[in-house]
């Protein structure tokens, strides 16, 4: 097995083609194609899957990335040390979240992020859908429920309180108990099981739904129009100028948000350095 081929190997893994790896390493198709069937035939494993949509890792070819990227990070940092150079990381990471959490606390610890270690590229991934931790389809993840795989190393991050909101000027004043007439702004059908949405309708029970999203931002946008009243993260409605809080009594349930990796990748130390930056700027 070459070092050379392990790079060819991860340059398909994250280009997703043999075309984009090739220009990424400055190689010809051909030439790829070579290399990786020589990595495979020495190892005794299909690394990929050929899709028409591109390279797909399979089972046998994550196991290996894991540790082709300990590898990476080991020779870059032996290069730069033999070269005298700073102990600036470098490498890609993709992590994955929630839209809104993403945009307004992730975002902001990223671009400090990005100012201490400009040659990690940190890849957000805003989406509704789960990406797999054990698949290597993200190197870390934040969710609102505990991680269950046996892979995965997690902790509790941070505890984020809700509450209700309506446009400033609105004459929105919903009364406990009752919400006759007032107009809401609520999750989708397939998230109406979450606890912010589901007291919100014990709370105003006769209120009557005006517009469904799954996407928090969204909510925010609409009730910060004047469309109706909605339940919001407070970290997400308290930056939106032209929103205020409506008390009914009690607030809302807050989230849990925990973050969670591939215990692989507990060594690395580009993810190590930008998870404990997150734990500085956002645990409590």
């Amino acid at each position: 097995m070459e070092w050379s081929d392990l790079r060819v190997f991860l340059a398909i893994a994250r280009q997703g083609t043999l075309g984009a790896a090739a220009r990424k390493l400055g190689l010809s198709q051909p030439t790829m194609g070579r290399r990786l069937r020589a990595l495979e035939t020495s190892l005794g494993q299909t690394l990929f899957q050929r899709t028409a949509d591109g390279f797909v890792l399979t089972d046998e070819g994550t196991s290996v990335l894991v540790h082709a990227e300990r590898m990476e990070e080991e020779a870059n940092a032996l290069t730069r040390q033999l070269a005298g150079q700073d102990r600036q990381l470098e490498g890609q990471l993709r992590i994955s979240s929630s839209d809104w959490f993403g945009a307004h606390l992730l975002a902001p610890v990223l671009a400090e992020f990005a100012q201490l270690q400009p040659r990690v590229v940190v890849e957000l991934l805003t989406d509704a859908r789960l990406y797999s931790l054990p698949r290597r389809e993200a190197d870390m993840a934040f969710r609102i429920r505990p991680f269950d795989e046996a892979e995965v190393i997690s902790r509790r991050l941070m505890h984020i309180d809700y509450g209700v909101y309506a446009r400033a000027d609105s004459a929105y004043e919903p009364r406990p108990g009752d919400g006759g007439g007032t107009p809401l702004i609520t999750m989708d059908t397939a998230f109406g099981g979450m606890p912010d949405a589901v007291w919100l309708t014990k709370m105003l029970p006769h209120a009557h739904v005006v517009s469904r999203s799954n996407n928090r931002e969204v909510q925010a946008r609409m009730c910060a129009e004047g469309a109706g009243v909605a339940v919001l993260p407070r970290p997400l409605a308290d930056s939106i100028d032209g929103l205020r809080l409506i008390d009914l009594g009690a607030p809302p349930p807050g989230r849990d948000t925990y973050v969670g990796y591939h215990r692989d990748l507990k060594r690395l130390a580009r993810l190590r350095a930008l998870l404990d930056l997150l734990i500085d700027r956002l645990a409590n």
